[in-house]
């Protein structure tokens, strides 16, 4: 019986991560007008480009977000951010803001404001 709930709760697992990589793949490609499986396979200059297109549209549904604006998603934020996630750690880069990861921000993941 042990084996059949391991293979039940891979399944689950493998459900979840593929139902979070469609909804990355949704909504970059519906904010961005770009594919996101190409991104990961295209040069570090296009990612790069990506990324920071990504981080504009985060901030932008963010203040939405702040402004309590009646298009905002907390749904397609996530999935943003998610995809934001991946394309960093595809890309190798452990930087943020031109800061190492474990300088950005305190254990908690708080960052100080400026």
């Amino acid at each position: 019986m042990g084996k059949l709930e391991d293979e039940a709760r891979a399944f689950e697992d493998e459900k979840r991560e593929w139902i979070e990589e469609a909804r990355q793949l949704a909504a970059v490609s519906l904010l961005c007008g770009a594919d996101l499986s190409a991104a990961f396979a295209a040069g570090p200059s296009e990612r790069a480009a990506l990324i920071l297109r990504l981080e504009r549209i985060i901030e932008r549904e963010r203040l939405k977000g702040a402004r309590r604006h009646w298009s905002y998603d907390l749904n397609r934020h996530i999935a943003l951010k998610q995809a934001l996630d991946r394309l960093r750690d595809r890309d190798g880069a452990s930087a943020r803001n031109g800061y190492p990861r474990e300088q950005a921000g305190k254990k908690n993941g708080a960052r100080r404001r400026r």
